[in-house]
């Protein structure tokens, strides 16, 4: 799969020459500082290049558009050391395509009580510089995230790495290309949406084959490559024969083997980065691809189910997204199903027919062998887990005809209750926020699908960040959501994003 490019984002510090070489130099100082201490963090996922202090009008439109032709610079974080005019940074601003942030800080914490004076004053008029620059950008209706702080606060940098990995996830939107085999599951309309306006959009490029044509790259598979596969299978995984014959049950594990293979080769000669599938749309595969599709998930492919190319790309984006976090407990396809209802253990039982990422388990990881009704096809092999518990979100981009909208659910995943040992899927099981009845009676409105794209290393501020970006309408529902206000925002909105 290809790789995200090596990425880094420019710092911007802004004054002007009234004060004179000396302020200049303390500026430029105290901006190196600033970046240095940022860099040696530890919690930027992307480092900071400092660039000179912009103190004109030419300097800041030739920075600007530099950050926009540098394919590496994925956004641009600006700073008013001193006071800026706002006029100067009109045309940069206007040419300028990618993501903004407004750091808003100054070099010292505290006022130098015993010191300062106007020399310190001039020097040190962020809080007048900013609020001279936070007026342009919003005279000019330009989206920023705008962020408050010491830069040495934890806190502030937390908040700076968060919005660069939204930063990163608006700029390769673009790069997103889907493989659709096969279309829309027939009369679903969650999973129906514009893909010339998602074009348009998001830069989403989606694309359809007939399945027959990646049918031709996994039957060209080797046997050697497939044995090779089945040895990792086997060191990685428990396989649980369930009674069935042992060279029957590996055989069907084998399709599984050959169509992953054969599936990455079709995906990466067309540069694709996500792929729907369809049990009713099958050809010449032997099996709906489940196993295969589980192992592409993990190695960072979007997936949607029954044709649903919006979660595939989101899937795809919130990988991205998550890219190199420590720890991470993973990013996956998910789909609502059955609930839990019994007063004090409400959730929502959360799984798939066979297509969950296996990032989000917690445990052993099985490999099973069942029927499956749905594709008329032999019995598919596919992964067996439950996934970690703790809180997540729960991401549904949806298509409204003029519009689209982006609804985020923050749930908190739990251990089932009892263990369900004849339902041979990955499952999760979450609650979501603010209760099951709150949450469930929100998303209905919305319009969230049963698809989702799900993980447990995001933010919804993150994501809301991303939906501000793209220019679309963001929903979120949290431990704040009441169903009244909800539904003001809804009227609001649908005036708002036309």
């Amino acid at each position: 799969m290809k790789a995200m490019k090596d990425y880094e984002f420019w710092f911007c510090t802004g004054s002007q020459d009234l004060y004179g070489e000396e302020c200049l130099r303390k500026v430029a100082a105290d901006s190196a500082a600033i970046v240095k201490s940022l860099n040696e963090s530890g919690l930027l996922p992307w480092p900071l290049v400092l660039k000179p202090t912009l103190i004109d009008q030419a300097s800041i439109r030739r920075t600007f558009n530099e950050a926009n032709n540098d394919e590496n610079c994925a956004g641009v974080i600006v700073w008013m050391h001193t006071f800026s005019p706002a006029k100067m940074w009109i045309l940069g601003l206007q040419e300028y395509r990618k993501p903004l942030c407004h750091l808003h800080t100054q070099f010292n914490m505290e006022i130098p009580y015993d010191t300062i004076d106007m020399d310190f004053m001039n020097e040190n008029q962020s809080a007048h510089g900013d609020r001279e620059f936070g007026h342009m950008v919003s005279r000019m209706g330009i989206e920023r995230k705008v962020i408050v702080g010491h830069w040495a606060d934890m806190k502030v940098q937390t908040s700076l790495a968060g919005w660069m990995r939204t930063a990163v996830g608006a700029v390769e939107s673009s790069h997103i290309r889907i493989c659709r085999l096969g279309d829309n599951m027939n009369n679903v309309a969650v999973t129906e949406g514009d893909k010339v306006e998602a074009e348009m959009r998001f830069g989403w490029e989606v694309d359809h084959y007939n399945i027959n044509d990646a049918v031709e790259m996994v039957d060209s598979v080797t046997d050697a490559d497939v044995a090779a596969l089945m040895d990792e299978y086997d060191s990685l995984y428990e396989m649980q024969y369930d009674g069935r014959d042992t060279d029957e049950f590996r055989q069907h594990v084998a399709v599984q083997a050959r169509i992953e293979i054969g599936l990455e080769r079709f995906l990466e000669e067309g540069d694709y980065q996500a792929v729907v599938t369809h049990f009713g749309m099958l050809g010449g595969m032997k099996q709906l691809p489940g196993l295969a599709i589980q192992r592409l998930m993990e190695k960072g492919y979007g997936f949607g189910a029954e044709g649903d190319w919006k979660t595939a790309a989101m899937v795809r984006l919130m990988k991205l997204m998550t890219m190199g976090i420590p720890d991470a407990k993973g990013t996956s396809f998910m789909e609502d199903y059955t609930y839990n209802l019994v007063p004090g253990k409400e959730g929502i039982l959360e799984a798939h027919m066979l297509e969950v990422c296996p990032t989000i388990s917690e445990g052993p990881i099985s490999v099973r062998v069942q029927p499956l009704s749905m594709g008329d096809r032999e019995d598919p092999a596919r992964l067996v887990f439950t996934c970690k518990t703790g809180p997540g979100i729960a991401a549904s981009l949806i298509d409204l005809g003029p519009r689209f909208r982006l609804i985020v659910n923050e749930v908190d995943c739990r251990k089932c209750e009892k263990s369900m040992p004849r339902l041979p899927v990955a499952t999760n099981f979450w609650t979501p926020r603010p209760s099951l009845t709150v949450g469930a009676q929100a998303w209905i409105l919305a319009g969230g699908a049963h698809h989702t794209a799900f993980t447990y290393d995001l933010s919804s501020e993150q994501m809301a960040d991303w939906a501000d970006a793209m220019g679309i309408e963001c929903i979120i529902i949290d431990d704040n959501t009441d169903i009244r206000s909800l539904k003001n925002e809804l009227r609001w909105n649908s005036v708002c994003y036309r």
